[in-house]
């Protein structure tokens, strides 16, 4: 199971097969894995090793892809954080993680300068800034100069050995990184690969972020097949789209406001995406209205995958994608799933309890927190915070997260089931319901909702029109925020928590019928 192996294999078998593509940037796999080799080599020379921790704050580029690839070779720990961090947030995850080095991207010098007094295990001559070149810092360029492009000394790995450290989204509170081992990295290679048909002949397309671990669902596949990557700066519908009818595309995978923003592009259309044989979202729950219409638009390629970087998985696969529309699958071989009520006992098809799962792919803890480790694996089972149920078929659907649950008046109201009512309106593009105190009902839902044309509805009569559709009483919302757009993270989950605050911040109420 050492990761090192594969680009080198490429680099020897099929060195003229084109494996990266990163804007006007054509890359074989001879010519990447020496850029590769010489990052590697660089490293070494400066001497860190293996299990020593390299963090990285960069936005989608080939130095990051470079990062990934000699870490597999030297067993070097890489740490990818977010060039979305704010300043705390970064200062603890470059202290919890004890990184030996941080490859940053230009935009933040200025914080790295600032937190240096903050990082004493951070030597001064170990920050480097990949692009625009600035006193103080090393540059990537004068990083790499002269370093050998053969390949570098075995590292000796195993498969116990850290390939990564994935920090949970925020990193406030406690910090929770989430550590990948060699042999888990491995298992997306394979497991990933054949889930999604993948072979050396595919061409895969990534225009999210590559810090989210979700990426390596196609990374680690590409990796191992020795197929082409292509890589967008960021997502861009339009651009997404024009690239997938040029290049010839066959596999994607996407977070729900990026498959939304396709969906609603004027260039979507089941012609210009007819070479995807899979499109799979990702990273939070999609809802059925834009199922079905990629369903609909693009039959037999819709994969969803729900999965917690800690270590288990569902695949809805493309053949159960019609019949099995709200569900997000069922485990892979080797995973098992379990139901649990609040007592941690299973409960029947139909009822709703947490989703708890164990497989090949867990964590073996979370990096220095065995209190939080032991709090998430109970018995070897993972706790997921997550709600649903499994039909008689045993496929799973998820009801909400625990977290995101809103008790109003004693009833448990699920943000989810009013979410598939209001993406129904014609004049809706996203939503997202979280609750918010209330002095009769204890909490209220309310909606935030990104309109398709500004204007296009009042909030007033948006209202009404959900509270006409909804299931129950308790179902009803309190308010329609009509929002510019939703706020995220790295991963392309939605924000509730800031949804909250700024609604509370804001002094219009409607009061709940």
């Amino acid at each position: 199971m050492n990761l090192g192996t594969l680009l080198p294999r490429h680099a020897r078998y099929r060195p003229d097969h084109v494996a990266v593509v990163f804007g006007q940037e054509r890359l074989t796999f001879r010519q990447f894995n020496a850029r590769v080799n010489r990052l590697a080599n660089a490293l070494l020379a400066e001497g860190l090793r293996k299990g020593d921790k390299l963090a990285t704050v960069l936005p989608n580029c080939l130095e990051l892809l470079e990062v990934y690839g000699a870490a597999a070779k030297t067993g070097i720990v890489v740490v990818p954080s977010s060039p979305l961090l704010q300043e705390s947030g970064l200062t603890t995850l470059l202290g919890n993680s004890d990184s030996a080095m941080v490859i940053a991207t230009g935009a933040f010098a200025d914080t790295l300068d600032r937190i240096r007094g903050n990082l004493p295990a951070l030597r001064p001559d170990r920050y480097v800034l990949a692009d625009a070149p600035r006193r103080g810092f090393r540059s990537y360029a004068d990083l790499v100069a002269g370093a050998s492009e053969s390949e570098p000394p075995d590292a000796g790995l195993t498969d116990a050995d850290p390939y990564n450290i994935i920090y949970s989204s925020g990193t406030t509170g406690d910090p929770k990184g989430i550590v990948h081992t060699h042999y888990i990295r491995s298992l997306y290679c394979s497991l990933f690969a054949a889930a999604w048909r993948m072979t050396p002949e595919s061409v895969a397309l990534h225009a999210g972020s590559i810090v989210f671990n979700g990426a390596f669902v196609t990374l680690m596949p590409w990796m191992l097949l020795g197929c082409t990557y292509i890589l967008h700066r960021a997502f861009d519908a339009e651009a997404v789209i024009a690239e997938i009818e040029r290049s010839r595309v066959t596999h994607m995978i996407v977070v729900p406001s990026q498959l939304v923003a396709m969906l609603h592009s004027p260039a979507f259309s089941g012609k210009a995406l007819e070479s995807l044989e899979m499109i799979c979202s990702l990273g939070a729950p999609l809802h059925l209205e834009h199922k079905l219409r990629l369903n609909e638009a693009l039959p037999g390629r819709f994969y969803e995958l729900y999965g917690l970087t800690e270590g288990f998985v569902t695949i809805l696969d493309k053949t159960d994608a019609a019949r099995k529309p709200g569900s997000v699958g069922v485990p892979p071989p080797f995973f098992e799933m379990r139901i649990l009520d609040a007592d941690g006992r299973d409960v029947p098809a139909g009822q709703v309890g947490e989703i708890c799962g164990r497989g090949p792919l867990l964590m073996p803890g979370y990096y220095k927190r065995p209190d939080l480790t032991a709090q998430a694996i109970v018995d070897g089972w993972l706790r997921s915070g997550d709600l649903g149920y499994v039909d008689d078929d045993g496929f799973l659907f998820l009801v909400d997260r625990k977290k995101d649950m809103i008790i109003s008046g004693g009833v448990n109201v699920y943000p989810r089931d009013i979410e598939e009512v209001v993406v129904r309106h014609p004049a809706v593009r996203e939503t997202a319901v979280f609750g918010v105190p209330d002095p009769k009902w204890g909490e209220t839902p309310v909606a935030a909702v990104v309109l398709r044309q500004p204007g296009a509805v009042e909030a007033g009569e948006l209202l009404e029109w959900i509270n006409a559709r909804v299931g129950a009483k308790f179902q009803r919302v309190s308010d329609v925020m009509i929002a510019d757009d939703l706020p995220r993270n790295v991963a392309g989950k939605t924000l509730k928590r800031v949804l909250q605050e700024q609604y509370k911040a804001t002094s219009l109420r409607t009061p709940r019928a």
